[in-house]
C-alpha cells in the first residue's frame, strides 16, 4: 500500500507552537485561578455556584484546584494531558450548566478554553515541557 500521505510540517515549529499556546492559554487561565485561590484562603465566607450538585465548598475547591494548580501544571509542562482533563471538566460545567441562562456571550470564553484544553489533551505538551525532559532524562 503506497502511502501518499505529506505535510510540509516542521516538527519544531509545531513544538515551539505548543509551547507558546500552552504558555498563553494556561497564563489567561491563571488570571481566573488566581483570584479565586486567594479567596479560597481568605477570611470570607465562599458564596460559589454548586452546578452539579456536590456542594458549594466542594465545587469551589474543584474549581480552584483546576483553573490554578493544573493551569500551572500545563504552564510547565508537567502532566500536560493529566492536567488538562480537570480544567476540560470545569470549562466544560462554566459552558454547558452555569453560563446556559446568560447565552452564548458568556459560554464563549469557557468553551474556547475547553477547546484549547481539549488539544493539549491530545497532543500533549511538546519537546519544551517538563514530560518531555522527565520523559527523556532516562
Amino acid at each position: 500500500m503506497n502511502n501518499t500521505y505529506r505535510t510540509n510540517l516542521s516538527l519544531n515549529n509545531v513544538d515551539l507552537g505548543l509551547l507558546i499556546f500552552r504558555i498563553g492559554i494556561a497564563g489567561l487561565m491563571l488570571t481566573h485561578g488566581f483570584p479565586k485561590l486567594v479567596d479560597f484562603f481568605g477570611s470570607d465566607e465562599i458564596q460559589f455556584a454548586d452546578p452539579i450538585g456536590i456542594g458549594e465548598q466542594l465545587s469551589y475547591t474543584l474549581t480552584v484546584f483546576a483553573e490554578f494548580v493544573c493551569a500551572v501544571f500545563i504552564l510547565i509542562g508537567f502532566l500536560t494531558r493529566f492536567a488538562a482533563i480537570p480544567l476540560i471538566i470545569t470549562m466544560a460545567v462554566a459552558a454547558f450548566i452555569v453560563h446556559v441562562p446568560d447565552g452564548f456571550s458568556k459560554q464563549e470564553l469557557p468553551i474556547l478554553f475547553m477547546l484549547g484544553f481539549i488539544l493539549l489533551a491530545i497532543s500533549g505538551a511538546g519537546k519544551y515541557s517538563m514530560d518531555f525532559f522527565i520523559r527523556n532524562k532516562k
